[in-house]
């Protein structure tokens, strides 16, 4: 999971903690690679064309790069969006944080905690956590495999925390 981290929880407390996050293929040092790379080019093409006497697509050339880079800042700024989904016998904690720092947060009670996913066979499909009519979206920004592997994980450790389900009398 490329934008899950899920794993065993170095707090004994949690059975399950998620920490989910948008996937960014492009590194630190591949975006200044990628820019370095777009400015020398940018330069050597715009340089012919100002000794031919085209400056002004000498100056498209400049603003072509900073569009650029200001499309992968924003990206990258995006990037600091996550969402936490922290369980433990007691409470299933959702934290989500955006770009601007801001957190909000929901607690559920885990026995009447219901894990859907709305439409799985959708590119567009959501995992919705309900209950008592509260209802959070999570894991919006994950591919629609990561969605369900979560919602698949948050199901088994749900279940676990509830521990064994009595079984109904069968024709007896």
């Amino acid at each position: 999971m490329s934008a899950i981290d899920a794993h065993p929880p170095p707090d004994p407390a949690f059975r399950f903690d998620a920490f989910l996050h948008p996937h960014r293929s492009l590194s630190i040092a591949g975006f200044r690679l990628l820019m370095a790379v777009l400015i020398v080019i940018s330069l050597i093409i715009g340089g012919v064309f100002l000794a031919a006497g085209a400056w002004p697509i000498f100056g498209f050339y400049g603003l072509d790069i900073l569009i650029i880079y200001l499309a992968l800042r924003k990206n990258y700024k995006n990037a600091l969006i996550y969402e936490k989904v922290r369980l433990n016998d007691d409470i299933l904690l959702v934290e989500k944080g955006d770009r601007h720092g801001v957190t909000e947060s929901w607690t559920f009670q885990p026995y009447w905690l219901r894990v859907h996913v709305d439409d799985p066979d959708k590119h567009h499909a959501r995992v919705r956590l309900t209950s008592h009519g509260t209802s959070v979206i999570v894991g919006a920004f994950l591919s629609p495999e990561e969605r369900l592997e979560f919602a698949a994980a948050l199901r088994r450790a749900l279940s676990e925390v509830r521990g064994p389900q009595p079984q109904e009398a069968g024709g007896l």
